[in-house]
Parts: C-alpha cells; sequence; structure tokens
C-alpha cells in the first residue's frame, strides 16, 4: 500500500485521504483513470496519458482541464516521498462534490494519485505465455464510454475474474460483430507471416499508450504493421499473438481458451518487440 498519496493538491499519508461522499466518482461512477509506469523514477510517456484523459474528458463532457492535473514535478516528488524508482501509479480524476446544496455551483474536481511498487508478473509469463479467455461480454459503439478509461470499470472486473477461475490470465472483448476489440486490461496485437495487425480505434477500442509504442517500433525497424478489423479466425490462426499495457508493456498470448497460438510458445517477433519497448523506456527514462 502507498504511503503518501497526492490528492487535490497536497501530498497526505494514504490513511489520511479523504473524498466526499457526494462526489460524483463514488455516487456515479463519473471520472475517468489512467494507470502509468515509472522506470529509473520517471513515468513513461506521461504526456500521451494525459492527453488521452484530457481527448476522453472532452468527448464525454467531463469538466477536466489540463490546469486541473498534477505537474510532472508532481508525479517526480510522488515517487521520491514514496522511494519508488520502478512503480504503477494511477491517476484517478472524477467530477468532484454533487451535494444537493451545491448543484447550481461548479463542482471542484477530486484529483488524486497513487504510487506502489510494481508487481513483477509471475515468473513463467514470459516463458510459457499467458491463456486468455473469450468473454461472452461484448464492447460497441452503442456504448458512449468504449474507448475510454472511465472508473466505471465493473464489467472489465468481472470479466476478468471470469478468465482467472479458468486459469486465464486476460479476457478478450469481440464487438457485436464478432470483430476482435481489445482485452479487460490490455491492447492485442496478433503476428501472421511477420507482419502485425492490431484493431482500430473505431472498433472501438482504447487508444492504448503502449499500443502507440509498439506501431512506433514497428514503423521504426521496418516491421509491417496495420490497424485492421480482425475476426476470431485471425486470432485463432495467428502465428503469434502479444498483448500491451503500461505494466507488463509487452506480453505473449500462447493459449486462447483450449487452443494453442502457432507453437504454443512465445515467439520471436513478440520477444524481439519486448526488447524494443525496454529499450525505448531506457532511452526516455534513464538519467542521461
Amino acid at each position: 500500500m502507498p504511503n503518501t498519496v497526492f490528492l487535490n493538491g497536497a501530498f497526505l499519508p494514504a490513511a489520511e485521504a479523504r473524498i466526499s461522499i457526494f462526489d460524483g466518482g463514488f455516487l456515479h461512477g463519473a471520472g475517468l483513470f489512467e494507470t502509468m509506469r515509472a522506470d529509473y523514477g520517471k513515468v513513461f510517456r506521461l504526456g500521451e496519458h494525459v492527453d488521452r484523459m484530457l481527448a476522453s474528458a472532452a468527448k464525454l463532457g467531463l469538466p477536466i482541464e489540463r490546469p486541473d492535473l498534477p505537474l510532472p514535478k508532481d508525479f517526480d516528488e510522488l515517487l521520491r516521498v514514496n522511494e519508488l524508482t520502478t512503480a504503477r501509479l494511477r491517476m484517478t480524476v472524477t467530477v468532484g462534490a454533487l451535494h444537493p446544496a451545491m448543484q447550481h455551483e461548479s463542482p471542484t474536481l477530486t484529483v488524486c494519485v497513487t504510487a506502489a511498487d510494481l508487481q513483477p508478473p509471475p515468473a513463467d509469463l514470459l516463458v510459457r505465455g499467458m491463456s486468455v479467455l473469450i468473454t461472452t461480454f461484448t464492447q460497441s459503439n452503442a456504448d458512449p464510454m468504449a474507448g475510454h478509461k472511465t472508473i466505471a470499470y465493473l464489467p472489465r472486473l468481472l470479466a476478468l475474474r471470469s478468465a482467472q477461475k479458468l486459469g486465464c490470465s486476460e479476457a478478450f472483448w469481440f464487438t457485436p460483430q464478432n470483430y476482435l476489440a481489445e482485452g479487460c486490461i490490455s491492447s492485442v496485437f496478433v503476428v501472421r507471416g511477420g507482419a502485425l495487425a492490431t484493431p482500430p480505434l473505431n472498433t472501438p477500442i482504447l487508444p492504448g499508450v503502449s499500443r502507440s509504442v509498439v506501431l512506433e517500433i514497428a514503423a521504426a525497424e521496418g516491421i509491417p504493421a496495420e490497424e485492421k478489423t480482425l475476426n476470431i479466425n485471425d486470432v485463432l490462426d495467428a502465428d503469434e499473438i502479444f498483448i500491451t499495457n503500461s505494466s507488463l508493456q509487452v506480453a505473449p498470448v500462447c493459449r486462447v481458451e483450449k487452443k494453442e497460438i502457432g507453437t504454443g510458445k512465445p515467439g520471436p517477433m513478440t520477444a524481439r518487440l519486448r526488447a524494443a519497448f525496454q529499450e525505448v523506456v531506457q532511452r526516455e527514462c534513464a538519467p542521461s
């Protein structure tokens, strides 16, 4: 548990942090969050996480503006006071107190950042690869929250819990039209014939920060990569599958339910991109 948190402009012991019982996030799930990773004492791609939150706020009509959010120095200080260099951070912003007596006033946002030790993945994850479940839940353009990282996260957690009960580490979501969308907590890439493919943003999916890093690496290294609609056959017939998120960076998927993917072991493209991703992190975060 983090010792110190950043809440509404102040650094506080975690045990003393409080929000209003009238907070819109608590009452209605009206808020957004970002999960980030720090390495070498610096948050990786902080600006992209902030930009994504602001873009979602504008799309959803939430009154979040850049001056409301912590500055880079606040993230640096939070890591310092918690004595962390490699960490998992979460920035949560809600619409603030919605007390009936204040209904004609603009609410003051609740802004919180926590930082905790980054727990490494299971030791055999990169050796054996992970198994994933196909969830029966669907992801649709008809859902106004699809493609946004809102704090109304229970459906994702329910799907993930179902996967874990069956020995899987993640669950893949499809659209009502049976196109691949994303994982509960990740973006998805398939590899076929040395080329990458990942669902397009209008599927709809979250514009993953780690997803964009992989696409940058592919462009820089001349690896064919395409954003395209993918169906279940594209998934099951893939040579390799990997997922991306801020904590895991690049992680291999070797089984979709009972179906082995490719050789049933992490493939060379996944290993190459994981190594390249870590080089980007080192280049951007390590002291020069």
